[in-house]
């Protein structure tokens, strides 16, 4: 079914909570090798490959980190996790049934995925497509 509606045709970014804006903007410039193309009083925009974005705002809510808030898709899980980890990022280890990671890496039917957090709690991912 096509999408009918305004929506179906939006682009859309995610927006992640940051309790320390400045500590944010350095794990993801140090940590993640971002820069923000956008400093505004909404935040620090980030743009990504095929006009993809992403905001970082101030917040005074913590973010749960319970769930992937976003997830960046890549060619190939292990070299991301492999420079990501040269970088001081330290993946999740989970042991659930339907997920479970080795050396933080999930193949879950073809579709490799790994996650780790963010210095504001949230929870990112990597995840390779079949």
């Amino acid at each position: 079914m096509a999408n009918s509606t305004r929506l179906g045709q939006a682009q859309v970014y995610a927006t992640l909570p940051a309790v320390d804006l400045d500590r944010a903007r350095r794990f993801y410039s140090q940590t993640l090798g971002l820069e923000p193309v956008e400093d505004t009083s909404d935040g620090l925009t980030y743009e990504l490959g095929q006009g993809s974005r992403f905001l970082l705002f101030a917040s005074a809510g913590k973010a749960s980190g319970d769930h992937t808030q976003i997830a960046f898709s890549t060619p190939d899980v292990a070299e991301t996790v492999e420079e990501l980890r040269s970088r001081g990022v330290q993946f999740e280890e989970y042991d659930l049934p339907g997920l479970k990671t080795v050396d933080g890496v999930a193949d879950m039917d073809g579709r490799r995925s790994a996650w780790f957090h963010d210095s504001e709690g949230n929870l990112l991912g990597v995840t390779q497509p079949q």
